[in-house]
C-alpha cells in the first residue's frame, strides 16, 4: 500500500500559513497588498486589539465579481501570474496566491466586494466558505479577519505584546505610505488614529505625516541613474540620526524591500558625515526593469536579489556622496522660541560662497600647540597648487571672522549672517584627517631621516603580526632594521607624520596594522588617518592665539567636508542674525 499521498487542502493551507502568517503584521501585509495591487486610492486598515481580535482592510479598488471572490481563497489562485514569462515580469507586489488562503485558515474571514455590477459577500471558517450571498454595490473590497490563530493555539501564544504587534504593523503601514504617497492611508487601533496620510503624490509631505516636521524640515532630495537602475528620493541631514536603522527605507519598484548590501553602502556614503552606530533617515526607491530583480526569494517578499548589484551599489554611494559633498551642512542652533521654517531650506542662500580666503597668517605658533597642516595645503609646489585652487573655488563656507574662545574649547565667530561656534578640535581632527588620507590614499614617498634613530619594542605576540606586515611600513616609506628580539629601529618615516611627536604617531600606525585582522588597504588607510587625526589633534582646552584661530578657519575652510570631525561630531554650529534677533525680541 503507498504510504506517500497528496495532503488535503486544508492542511496544505495551514503549513502555508506558517510561512506566510506569523504575526498581524503579515495578515495587515498581503491584505494592503492585495488592494494596492486592485488599483485602491484609499485604504483603511481598522484594527481591533492591535489586530489580535479583528482586522478589517477596506479599499475602493476595482472589487470582484461573485466567481473571483469565491476562487480567490483557493490555494495557489492568482490574477497576476498566468505563465511562466510572467514569473520573471513581476510588476504586482502579490503573484503567489498563496496569502488569503494561508489567512483563512488560521481564522474567520469575512469578505464584502464589489465590481460596481454585483456585490458578493463571502463567509469563511477556518479557511471553509460558510456562506456566499449579495450584498451591497459600493465598489471596492472590504476584508475582515478576526479571532487569528484561533485554532493553532501554539501560534496563537507566541504572538508578542499587543503594543509590539501593534508597532509592528503601524511600521509597516509607514513604510507602504512612503512606497505609495499617491494612496491615502489610514490606521486606526481601537478606533483611535495612527495615521493617516494626504495621498496627493507629494513623498516630503508623507515623510511629515509619519515622522514630523522636524524630520521633514532636514530631509534633502536625490535622484541619479545609470544604464541600469534609477533612483529617487529624500536623505537626512547629517545632523539627522536614529541609533537604529529603522529610518532607512528601501523600494524596489515601490515594493518595500530589506537588503543589508544596500543598507552598509548607504551607511558607507555618510562615513565621517554621523557619529558612529548612528544611522540617517533614507526613503529610496529604486526603479529597474523587473528582469533584472528577483522578488521571489521568500513568501512574504521583502528579500530581493539583483542581477547587476555592483552597479547598484556604485549608483547609490555616488548619488548620496554628491549630494553631500554640495550641501551646506552647518547645523542651526534650535535657540528657545526661534521657529523651524517647514520645507525652506535656507542654508544655500545664507552661506551663498563667492569671496576669497583670507591671506594665510604666520604660523609660527601653529606647530608649538599641535596643528599639523603645512602638508596637505600650503606646501608650495606644482604638485600641490593646481589642488589648492580645486579648493578656494569649491569653498562652502563663507569667510568667518574669530572674537574669542569660550571655555578654552569653542571658538566664536562673525559675519554678516550671524554667529558661528566651532570646536577646536572637532576642526582640526578634520583638517588632519582629510591631510593624512590624503597623502595616504597618493601613496607619498617623501621621507626624512631621524638623527638618532627610534626603538621601538613589542610584545611577542605583536611583533610576530607586524613581521608578517613589514611591506606594509615599507611601503608607506619607512627605512628600519630589526635590532634584537621584538624590536625594529626606524630610520627615516613619511614627511607627513606630524613633526611635534612623530615616535607616537609610529607607534599608532604599528598599533593599527597588529590590530587589523584582514587587511584591506583603503580600510587601513582609513583607520590610520583617523587614529592620528584624534590623537595628534589640538585638544579641548589647549590654548591657542588669535592668528592660530585664523589659520584654522582657513584651513577648514578648504577640506572637502568642513562640517564634521571624522567621528561624524558637528565642527561647526550656526546662529543666524534672524536667530539671535529672535531671543532677544529683537525680531518677532
Amino acid at each position: 500500500m503507498s504510504k506517500i499521498k497528496v495532503m488535503n487542502e486544508d492542511l496544505a493551507n495551514k503549513i502555508a500559513a506558517g510561512e506566510v502568517v506569523e504575526r498581524v503584521m503579515n495578515v495587515v501585509k498581503e491584505l494592503v497588498e492585495n488592494s494596492i495591487d486592485a488599483k485602491a486610492s484609499v485604504i483603511k486598515v481598522e484594527l481591533i486589539e492591535s489586530g489580535v481580535k479583528e482586522i478589517k482592510v477596506t479599499d475602493d479598488g476595482i472589487g470582484m465579481d461573485k466567481e473571483d471572490s469565491v476562487m480567490a481563497f483557493s490555494r495557489h489562485a492568482t490574477s497576476k501570474l498566468k505563465t511562466l514569462d510572467d514569473l520573471f515580469n513581476i510588476n504586482s507586489l502579490g503573484f503567489r496566491g498563496e496569502a488569503l488562503p494561508s489567512i483563512a485558515s488560521v481564522s474567520n474571514v469575512l469578505l464584502k466586494t464589489s465590481d460596481g455590477k454585483t456585490g458578493t459577500m463571502v463567509t469563511l471558517e477556518g479557511g471553509i466558505v460558510k456562506d456566499v450571498k449579495s450584498c451591497d454595490l459600493k465598489k471596492g473590497t472590504s476584508i475582515t479577519v478576526s479571532n487569528l490563530f484561533y485554532n493553532t493555539p501554539v501560534r496563537l501564544k507566541y504572538l508578542k505584546s499587543l503594543y509590539t504587534e501593534l508597532a509592528n504593523v503601524s511600521d509597516y503601514l509607514d513604510k507602504m505610505a512612503l512606497s505609495y504617497p499617491n494612496i491615502k492611508f489610514i490606521l486606526t487601533n481601537d478606533s483611535k488614529e495612527l495615521l493617516n496620510t494626504s495621498g496627493n503624490g507629494d513623498l516630503l509631505k508623507t515623510i511629515h505625516n509619519i515622522y514630523g516636521v522636524v524630520v521633514a524640515s532636514k530631509m534633502m532630495k536625490v535622484e541619479g541613474e545609470n544604464d541600469d537602475y534609477k533612483i529617487s528620493g529624500y536623505i537626512s541631514y547629517p545632523e539627522l540620526t536614529k541609533s537604529n536603522r529603522s529610518g532607512i527605507t528601501l523600494l524596489v519598484n515601490n515594493r518595500y524591500v530589506k537588503s543589508n548590501e544596500i543598507v552598509r553602502c548607504i551607511l558607507d556614503s555618510y562615513h565621517t558625515y554621523v557619529f558612529k552606530d548612528r544611522c540617517p533617515y533614507v526613503i529610496l526607491n529604486i526603479e529597474v526593469d523587473p528582469f533584472l530583480v528577483d522578488v521571489n526569494v521568500h513568501p512574504t517578499k521583502m528579500e530581493v536579489k539583483f542581477s547587476k548589484m555592483d552597479s547598484l551599489l556604485s549608483l547609490i554611494h555616488e548619488v548620496i556622496s554628491e549630494r553631500l559633498s554640495h550641501k551646506i551642512l552647518i547645523p542651526k542652533a534650535n535657540p528657545l522660541n526661534v521657529e523651524d521654517n517647514y520645507y525652506q531650506d535656507k542654508y544655500e542662500e545664507i552661506y551663498e560662497v563667492n569671496d576669497k580666503v583670507l591671506d594665510k597668517p604666520e604660523k609660527s605658533k601653529v606647530e608649538e600647540i599641535r596643528f599639523d597642516f603645512d602638508t596637505l595645503n600650503t606646501k608650495k609646489n606644482e604638485e600641490n597648487q593646481e589642488e589648492i585652487e580645486e579648493f578656494k573655488e569649491d569653498e562652502r563656507i563663507k569667510n568667518m571672522y574669530p572674537i574669542g574662545i569660550v571655555h578654552g574649547t569653542y571658538i566664536i565667530c562673525e559675519n554678516e549672517n550671524g554667529m558661528f561656534i566651532i570646536d577646536q578640535h572637532a576642526a582640526a581632527e578634520r583638517i588632519n584627517y582629510e591631510k593624512y588620507y590624503h597623502a595616504l590614499s597618493t601613496h607619498s614617498k617623501n621621507t626624512t631621516s631621524v638623527l638618532i634613530p627610534y626603538k621601538i619594542e613589542l610584545p611577542n605576540n605583536e611583533y610576530l603580526i607586524l613581521e608578517k606586515h613589514f611591506d606594509i611600513l615599507k611601503n608607506l616609506g619607512f627605512e628600519f632594521e630589526e635590532f634584537g628580539d621584538n624590536t625594529i629601529i626606524i630610520r627615516s618615516h613619511p614627511t607627513w607624520l606630524p613633526k611635534y611627536a612623530p615616535l607616537e604617531s609610529i607607534k599608532k600606525i604599528i598599533e593599527v596594522i597588529v590590530t587589523q585582522e584582514d587587511f584591506d588597504e583603503d580600510k587601513f588607510n582609513e583607520k590610520v588617518s583617523i587614529t592620528l587625526a584624534c590623537k595628534m589633534s589640538i585638544k579641548a582646552g589647549d590654548v591657542i592665539t588669535m592668528p592660530d584661530i585664523t589659520y584654522l578657519i582657513e584651513q577648514l575652510r578648504k577640506t572637502k567636508n568642513p562640517f564634521t570631525c571624522p567621528h561624524g561630531r558637528p565642527t561647526i554650529i550656526a546662529y543666524t542674525k534672524y536667530d539671535l534677533e529672535k531671543l532677544f525680541k529683537r525680531a518677532m
